[in-house]
């Protein structure tokens, strides 16, 4: 049997991000493919879960030159290896995406974002840039996008924008693996502490400070906050703030310490602000909350509240209304019976529907279609 050797690119993601390496990498490698990964992070080379990592080298932290000097480093890495199939997992990568193809080879495009929408709400960018960014790089896309072999989407409403460019456009949930975020202790309710969670990017329009706002109407609670801050000016604010006494400052942790964070605490929070990008998209830490059995507290748009109510998994609130926040988790710590219900209602949800097994078949069937 040939050896189908697969190439996964990324110049902006951490080497064992959850999606790239957990997920995709490591099912491909199960299925007896040549998986090599390559990142930019100053690490060195390894191998790990039968996939081999080839380093190009810290990526710079100016943008300019992430997307200019790191991203020619990831391409005559990937032009080197003389693959079968190259997958892209960031913007920035399309125009070495589109090099390869020209060289012959198979690319695949992974659209974890919705980046035209996404651009209207980066921070540090001017109204202008906000405004004229979007439209620029819809247009690239279309123009991109149609040259590709395949694309990706991480959530429905992406993967229906990209086929409408291209019919070989394939859904694949950011679902989480089935008992990897699972303790023992992670179901022993009476064993929890007055505490909750936010495991990820922590950032302005993710909510951080209307979560913080809500602890001063849950005094004896605690925040497990686990991740890093985004903006250094947001984290300096908030860490003057009488609330902060009642934060766990974790940092960034691994999945062990993320299991171990998610079995202590009753409840998940992920409240982000609507803005476009965050209205269409299904946040993986909310589908690893309940992969834990946590109760959520999410936002109040309308497809997170098809998951949240429509499984009886936890409370959507308004994301800007820190009373609404801390009222939803002071009925999760008073009320433990309705607490437990909503606990096994997020693991069955998982267990039946959102959880990763069922996404890799849809992985298997792209690369059989896409290698022959």
């Amino acid at each position: 049997m040939n050896v189908r050797k697969v190439v996964h690119l990324t110049s902006a993601h951490p080497r064992y991000d959850t999606r790239i390496f957990i997920k995709m990498c490591s099912s491909l490698a199960t299925a007896d493919y040549e998986v090599t990964l390559i990142v930019a992070d100053g690490q060195g080379e390894e191998s790990k879960n039968g996939i081999s990592i080839i380093d190009v080298g810290a990526k710079s932290r100016q943008r300019f030159k992430r997307m200019t000097e790191t991203v020619s480093k990831v391409y005559k890495a990937a032009a080197r290896l003389n693959a079968d199939v190259y997958h892209l997992h960031d913007p920035e990568l399309i125009p070495i995406g589109l090099k390869l193809k020209k060289k012959g080879y198979k690319v695949i495009f992974d659209a974890h974002e919705d980046l035209p929408k996404q651009l209207k709400s980066k921070p540090y960018l001017n109204t202008l840039f906000r405004k004229m960014l979007p439209i620029i790089f819809e247009a690239y896309e279309k123009f991109a996008f149609k040259k590709l072999d395949a694309l990706v989407g991480a959530t429905p409403s992406i993967t229906k924008k990209l086929k409408s460019i291209n019919s070989k456009s394939y859904n694949i949930n950011n679902y989480p693996i089935l008992g990897e975020l699972n303790l023992e202790t992670s179901f022993d309710w009476d064993a929890k502490l007055n505490e909750i969670c936010y495991l990820g990017n922590i950032a302005k329009i993710r909510g951080i400070k209307e979560v913080l706002s809500s602890l001063n109407y849950t005094p004896n609670v605690t925040l497990n906050l686990a991740g890093k801050f985004s903006e250094k000016h947001v984290e300096n604010e908030v860490k003057t703030w009488d609330a902060w006494q009642q934060v766990n400052e974790l940092g960034f942790i691994d999945r062990e310490k993320a299991a171990e964070v998610l079995a202590r605490s009753k409840a998940g929070v992920v409240t982000f602000h609507n803005y476009p990008n965050h209205v269409d998209a299904q946040p993986n830490k909310m589908f690893e909350y309940m992969s834990a059995g946590l109760p959520i507290i999410t936002s109040d748009f309308p497809m997170w509240k098809e998951v949240v109510e429509g499984n009886k998994c936890g409370i959507c609130v308004n994301p800007l209304d820190s009373k609404a926040i801390a009222s939803a988790i002071n009925y999760i710590i008073e009320n433990p019976v309705k607490a437990k219900e909503m606990s096994t209602n997020s693991l069955s949800a998982v267990k039946e529907k959102y959880n990763w097994a069922a996404e890799e078949i849809t992985l298997f069937k792209l690369y059989k279609e896409i290698i022959g």
